[in-house]
């Protein structure tokens, strides 16, 4: 592996934020632009929900299999690959002339999405180390979790401005310099952290198969089904029949490691005790975010009759929480950030309380405002902390399986949370049920953050003596065998954000 220097260390770390966050900003961009979307092309009522979900679906069936072939063929490669499909799918989108042309492109946006998100954080592994690494980290953890946030606030602005009488058009397009200029600068900046890569005697295309049928079955319904009248049931049907086919899927990668075969994913990541339970906390945490968000912005838009743009800024002092939160993190003592994930996800569900009751007369902006950013360093010290434990006491051959856990995890839980949190909302409207539900589950991310902590012991880091995580990494990408030393663990941080969920209500 090859490590950076100076600002070229920066410029590796630039290219990649920026690729995450144009797919993380895409599903929200889209939503704040659908109804527009919808009126200039004419298009049946379902086309403002197959705008979004195209993509979420795609992405949602895809993001595994894209880990397994940036593992395959170099993340850098597959990085670069997919951020030239999202560049082009975007132009399409913004050229589309009709329905059915939009919707195709939005899947190719999908899909492309998939092939570019999960290398982010194998790449940032590869190229940074020690504090640099804990810095990179941070960043990617405030892209990641605010990136639809920020979408909303982008969408707002693009469709407001009406830039050349283009409308919708320009939230599309806004992705084709920005992807042009990523792409030039990206493969000069990624060319010096290019890893060689693992290559499988063959793609396990069953694991492919099984595990894009348990993820449309499970999604399809809860972005879907309450847009276009599906009957109530199809949701908990959905996701009972896609717990099945997961339960199939890594079923069938545990049978084909065993023989010695090349896996989808590497299942063995789950034996690890307290990476479940970890997972866990991180997804509940993630899904609660995005309950959360879907239900002020239902509050705030059709409550209280704020714009699209005018809730996004709503939410800003949010993403400015999160932020100083992130940056703080790094400085502060071993044993404090250790118990940020069992302080934060109650400290932000009493935010969530609050900020119901304070919705119910209107918006008073400073105690709102104050209120946000409090929940946002709250979500900050109960997501990344807790990334950053369960990466250290993984060995770095499982960075590409942990990263497709997290990409998958996260996604299903913002779904998830969305359906959930922002059905009852909408079955209960000027209620607190939404809220209740939300500040339970973040109780109960705090059991298993605790599960996770009490098993994870801080002895699971590396020893002074022991190969570096970077080594270990490229070792593991070429296929040598690991560096000898008393552990083979890596440090660092890894989670990929959700790239979906319909965090927008429909106008």
């Amino acid at each position: 592996m090859t490590t950076t220097t100076g600002p070229s260390r920066r410029a590796p770390l630039l290219v990649l934020l920026t690729g995450q966050a144009m797919a993380s900003m895409d599903t929200s961009i889209a939503a704040v632009a659908a109804p527009t979307i919808r009126a200039d092309l004419a298009g049946p009522p379902a086309l403002t929900q197959l705008v979004l979900a195209g993509y979420t679906l795609a992405f949602a069936v895809l993001v595994v299999t894209g880990a397994r072939l940036g593992a395959r063929h170099g993340p850098a490669r597959v990085f670069l690959l997919g951020l030239t499909g999202f560049t082009v799918a975007s132009l399409a989108c913004g050229l589309a002339f009709g329905p059915v042309t939009l919707v195709a492109a939005r899947v190719v946006q999908g899909a492309t999405a998939a092939l570019m998100v999960p290398q982010v954080l194998a790449l940032i592994q590869a190229t940074y180390t020690g504090a640099a690494r804990g810095r990179a980290i941070g960043a990617y953890s405030m892209i990641l979790a605010l990136g639809v946030a920020a979408g909303q606030v982008a969408g707002g602005l693009l469709v407001t401005l009406d830039a050349g009488g283009l409308a919708w058009r320009t939230a599309f397009l806004v992705n084709v310099p920005v992807g042009a200029v990523l792409l030039v600068v990206g493969r000069r900046a990624l060319a010096a952290v290019a890893t060689p890569p693992v290559r499988p005697a063959a793609l396990d295309l069953p694991g492919v198969l099984l595990l894009a049928a348990a993820m449309l079955t499970l999604v399809a319904p809860a972005v879907l089904a309450r847009d276009l009248g599906w009957p109530g049931w199809t949701v908990p049907a959905g996701v009972g029949v896609g717990v099945v086919g997961f339960g199939l899927f890594l079923r069938h990668e545990t049978r084909l490691t065993r023989r010695g075969g090349a896996s989808l994913l590497d299942v063995a990541v789950l034996a690890r005790a307290g990476v479940p339970a970890g997972l866990l906390a991180g997804c509940l945490v993630m899904g609660c975010y995005a309950g959360f968000l879907f239900t002020l912005t239902l509050r705030l838009q059709d409550g209280l009759g704020f714009s699209a743009l005018a809730a996004g800024l709503a939410f800003l002092p949010y993403a400015g929480g999160f932020a100083l939160c992130g940056l703080a993190v790094p400085l502060l003592p071993g044993r404090l950030r250790a118990a940020l994930p069992l302080l934060g996800p109650p400290v932000l569900a009493a935010v969530v309380l609050a900020v119901a009751v304070l919705t119910r007369q209107g918006w008073p902006w400073l105690p709102g405002s104050l209120l946000l950013v409090v929940g946002g360093a709250a979500h900050a010290s109960g997501f990344s902390p807790l990334i950053d434990r369960l990466a250290a006491a993984l060995p770095a051959s499982a960075a590409t399986a942990f990263s497709a856990m997290i990409s998958t995890g996260t996604l299903l839980a913002a779904v998830l949370g969305v359906a959930a949190i922002g059905g009852l909302e909408l079955a209960l409207p000027g209620t607190p049920a939404a809220a209740v539900l939300t500040s339970g589950l973040l109780l109960a991310a705090v059991v298993a953050a605790g599960r996770c902590a009490h098993v994870l012991r801080p002895a699971d880091a590396l020893s002074a003596d022991a190969p570096s995580a970077d080594a270990l990494f490229t070792d593991a990408l070429s296929g040598d065998p690991p560096s000898a030393g008393p552990a083979s663990v890596g440090r660092g941080a890894n989670g990929v954000a959700p790239v979906g969920g319909v965090l927008e209500p429909d106008r």
